[in-house]
């Protein structure tokens, strides 16, 4: 998702879709996500980074795979039933993201929305663009162009 800019309108409606990693619930801008898949087979390619696990082929075209978690410094997970592949497209290049489970598809006003506290810009690069804070959860809203640059 892009930087939360400040021009948006306070009622302008953001589209995420979002996901849990653990405990925590991120959110993407629905603009980048192509499609949602269950795990496939996914070839292990020497030499990348600890945080790409391979490539898939999907429908005749290689696709790199990222797992978030260890992209975003958490801990690997064994995978089960609720992973899920997120194939997104970031200034002209298609990906995979591994995430523990794909929750909804969400619409909420940008007024709800709150740069991250100061302490957690450190994180990783500075992946997080803003706090969705719902009735009842908070929504960590990730910069996907800064995942795959840094």
């Amino acid at each position: 998702m892009p930087e939360v800019k400040s021009d948006l309108k306070r009622d302008e409606l953001l589209q995420l879709v979002s996901f849990t990693i653990g405990e925590v619930e991120f959110g993407v801008d629905i603009l980048h996500v192509q499609e949602i898949n269950r795990m496939v087979n996914i070839t292990q390619v020497p030499n990348s980074p600890v945080y790409v696990i391979g490539v898939i082929n999907l429908r005749g075209k290689v696709i790199p795979i990222i797992d978030l978690r260890t992209r975003i410094g958490m801990e690997r997970k064994v995978n089960d039933k609720n992973t899920r592949i997120i194939i997104v497209e970031i200034e002209g290049r298609t990906v995979g993201f591994i995430v523990d489970a794909v929750k909804e598809v969400l619409r909420i006003p940008f007024r709800i929305t709150e740069k991250p506290p100061s302490m957690t810009q450190k994180i990783d690069s500075g992946y997080i663009t803003a706090v969705a804070k719902l009735e009842d959860r908070l929504i960590i809203m990730l910069d996907l162009e800064k995942v795959l640059s840094s």
